[in-house]
């Protein structure tokens, strides 16, 4: 089965790609402020509706985005420390196995 992630395009990307937009309808908006022809009072009027509307939306689905991943971290964090509960002297072993490669590590320089 193919990674969809790999499919979409990064945050950042994402972003950019969202500023750049909005940077074009803000000049747009602009632009014809000083027009009275009702099309364009009209077109401009829905632009700016529609702008606000994917502001709130994305607003939105980044606060979305991060509860998720703080109920995913919390959920994480609770996991390690009912295992290091359960198995004290193997989360022992391990830290000791850890902190002796780090000492080598350090050693090394």
């Amino acid at each position: 089965m193919a990674d969809r992630s790999s499919k979409r395009p990064s945050t950042h990307q994402l972003q950019e790609d969202i500023q750049h937009l909005t940077d074009t309808v803000e000049e747009m908006l602009k632009a014809t402020a000083d027009d009275s022809r009702s099309n364009i009072k009209e077109m401009r009027e829905n632009a700016e509706k529609r702008l606000t509307a994917a502001r709130a939306r994305l607003e939105a689905r980044g606060e979305e985005l991060y509860h998720s991943a703080r109920d995913t971290v919390t959920d994480q964090a609770d996991a390690c420390d009912r295992y290091v509960r359960d198995n004290p002297w193997t989360s022992i072993g391990i830290g000791a196995g850890v902190g002796v490669v780090i000492g080598m590590l350090i050693g090394r320089r």
